[in-house]
């Protein structure tokens, strides 16, 4: 399992985020969550998994639009929470930021839970709500005193309440100062209003006039797409006083390089709670300009700031003129910088505090790559997985990098079917692939076959080349599967599709009771406890089902290859059906063991081959096997049961006024069967 979920409601990439991927890169097992954007790139990009929720707007106090569905929003993001925590059971959860902290009132108090909050507080009721999260977390992580004085004025929260600083690789701010002719002002970061960049092109005017030739440039991007900023600060910086003397980026630049060129800093935020940016200049040796209040109050000293009265725009020139014309004092206050940031400000300073700070919460496993998991430490060597591809290039580069993260030491074996786009390029470029080139493409069934005929390892995980592995919790399956004391069996982990959703990725025996009813009940109203026998993939405990999907199956290797394990006769679907009723007339029963999890992203073999999903093929492949090894009489009662569960999904949806194609196809193949006596 994750040892630590990370959960932020906005996929943007600011300062608080680079914070949250330093810490989430030093964690075992760490799993970031959150809408897709540049965060969740980042942390791809990192070597981290992400699941991407849902997205939504983060500024609740732009339009009233936005005021109003603020609520929603939040509740929406709670929910979602909630299902993933369940889906993925981690050590703990670390709200990542206010909403998500807030969201994390939604978790059942079975969940140990951290909070990182970043921000001021912009109001009372959003204030109540944080603080009853606070109550209810283990630890509550901030950047300053001053978040932590406007979160906890009362010093309630004292014993949970760590002020972690945080900091910034030095190596990225090393170069060489070499400030421009004539001098230039940076502003460094997002374009929004609380940040104040009118208030620096103000300062910046005033400052011109006792140096003329002084520029201006903001850097940084605005957030949510506000071009009515941009237009704002353009008009600003076009008029008499500021004319050709401003640049606005209005997109992320390299700090390191800004602030090699730039004569100082200019901080304008007059309530900042913390300020990245301060602390780069600190490391680049940039002279910083800043208001005496909020975190960059805390972050200079009066040797490498100066500071100014919060939203004095004359004060703020004045110094920009002091330090613009004084090469000596901007000599010595960015000396005096970097001994600052040497000494408070080191990237691996804030991951140790976290570490620190995060530490009780993570059960027998710990930071900066340590884990002290009970599993044999040569675990991964006992399990081999074996996937076929075709046309499968992205899908398998995704699933070979997650084997890598979680299971070195597991081999892994890649049957090509004939593939046309670089799978086996993709594949044998891993030194533990053993590729397999068929020439052509013999089916799933057949190419798994053969796939095990190279397998060494004593358990083997037959696994999709859409598949993605989360963590290393196959090894608890592998452990299973070689217990002396249990007969064999098939072991079907957990499915979750992208989105941390479960798939119904174990079913009950065809025409069995369980199967019947299922298929005039609806799963949304039965509880869960009662709907583990008629849908098992619902369930939180191991138990028998009549058989798994293929998408992720494991067992012994003696096993698999005694049964097969797939029947050759069967080109494409089907053949998952097929084994499990097989495997049970052999005395090998196929058990849901949901600790064993796996994220299967789906059908992309049949959206290269067929454009979509061939629910005719699909409804054939089962009809043919339930009549092969249940008998033709059970399986026109299934070909029936069948038919009633889709007609009783699209009613359903109909009714709710929501999309029900794919229920109508689904329901139309199998009358199709139906009409054609169940044969092609």
């Amino acid at each position: 399992m994750a040892s630590l979920l990370f959960v932020s409601y906005s996929g943007v990439f600011g300062g608080a985020e680079r914070v949250l991927l330093d810490c989430a890169g030093a964690v075992s097992e760490p799993l970031v969550a959150c809408p897709e954007g540049a965060l969740a790139a980042r942390a791809r990009a990192a070597g981290i998994d992400v699941v991407a929720i849902r997205g939504h707007r983060p500024n609740a106090r732009g339009s009233v639009a936005d005021r109003l569905l603020a609520p929603a929003r939040l509740l929406a993001h709670a929910l979602e929470l909630r299902a993933l925590a369940r889906a993925v059971e981690p050590d703990a959860v670390v709200g990542w930021g206010m909403r998500s902290a807030i969201a994390c009132l939604a978790l059942p108090e079975r969940y140990r839970v951290a909070i990182a909050h970043h921000d001021m507080l912009p109001g009372p009721l959003i204030a109540a709500a944080l603080r009853r999260a606070a109550r209810r977390a283990m630890v509550v992580i901030v950047p300053s005193a001053a978040v932590a004085l406007d979160l906890d004025p009362g010093g309630r929260l004292t014993e949970p309440l760590r002020v972690v600083n945080p900091g910034v690789d030095l190596e990225r701010f090393a170069a060489p100062r070499a400030p421009v002719d004539p001098p230039e002002v940076l502003v460094l970061g997002a374009l929004v209003a609380w940040k104040r960049p009118d208030f620096a092109l103000e300062a910046g005017a005033l400052a011109r006039r006792a140096v003329p030739g002084l520029r201006l440039r903001l850097a940084g991007a605005p957030l949510f797409d506000d071009e009515t900023m941009l237009r704002r600060l353009r008009e600003r910086a076009a008029a008499p006083d500021l004319a050709g003397a401003v640049e606005i980026v209005g997109h992320p630049i390299e700090a390191g390089a800004a602030l090699a060129r730039a004569a100082c800093l200019l901080h304008c935020a007059p309530a900042e709670p913390f300020g990245l940016a301060v602390v780069e200049a600190l490391a680049a040796g940039c002279p910083a300009v800043v208001p005496a209040s909020g975190g960059p109050a805390e972050i200079v000293d009066e040797w490498c700031a100066l500071a100014y009265p919060p939203g004095d725009v004359a004060a703020a020139a004045r110094a920009i003129v002091e330090v613009v014309s004084d090469s000596g004092l901007a000599t010595r206050m960015g000396e005096a910088g970097r001994r600052r940031a040497r000494a408070r400000f080191e990237r691996s300073r804030t991951v140790s505090l976290f570490a620190d700070a995060l530490a009780p919460m993570q059960g027998d496993r710990g930071f900066l790559g340590g884990s002290a998991s009970d599993r044999d430490a040569q675990g991964p060597g006992r399990l081999a997985l074996v996937t076929v591809t075709r046309n499968s290039r992205a899908e398998l580069e995704a699933l070979l990098a997650s084997v890598a993260r979680h299971l070195p030491g597991a081999e892994v074996v890649v049957v090509d079917n004939d593939s046309s786009d670089g799978s086996l390029d993709a594949a044998r470029r891993w030194p533990f692939v053993t590729a397999v080139a068929l020439g052509r493409n013999v089916g799933f069934g057949t190419a798994c076959n053969r796939g095990l005929e190279e397998v060494c390892a004593p358990v083997t995980a037959l696994v999709n080349p859409d598949v993605e592995l989360l963590d290393d919790s196959l090894l608890d399956l592998c452990s299973e599967a070689l217990r002396d004391d249990r007969a064999e069996r098939l072991l079907a982990p957990l499915v979750l599709r992208g989105d941390l959703t479960r798939q119904d990725s174990v079913h009950p025996t065809p025409t069995s009771a369980a199967d019947l009813i299922a298929s005039v009940v609806s799963p949304a109203v039965v509880p869960t406890a009662i709907g583990a026998a008629l849908w098992p993939w619902r369930s939180s405990t191991p138990r028998r089902v009549g058989w798994a999907i293929g998408a992720a199956l494991v067992a012994r290797t003696g096993t698999l290859r005694r049964l097969g394990p797939f029947d050759e006769t069967i080109f494409l679907y089907g053949e998952d059906l097929d084994l499990g009723l097989r495997a049970a007339r052999n005395g090998v029963q196929t058990w849901f063991w949901p600790s064993g999890r796996v994220v299967h992203h789906g059908a992309h073999a049949a959206r290269s081959e067929f454009g979509g999903e061939p629910f005719e093929r699909l409804a054939r492949g089962r009809h043919e096997v339930v009549a092969r090894r249940l008998g033709r009489r059970r399986a026109a009662i299934d070909d029936r049961a069948q038919e009633v569960t889709f007609a009783s999904r699209l009613a359903a949806k109909r009714a709710l006024g929501r999309a029900a194609e794919r229920e109508r196809l689904q329901l139309r193949a199998v009358r199709a069967l139906g009409a054609r006596g169940g044969r092609s």
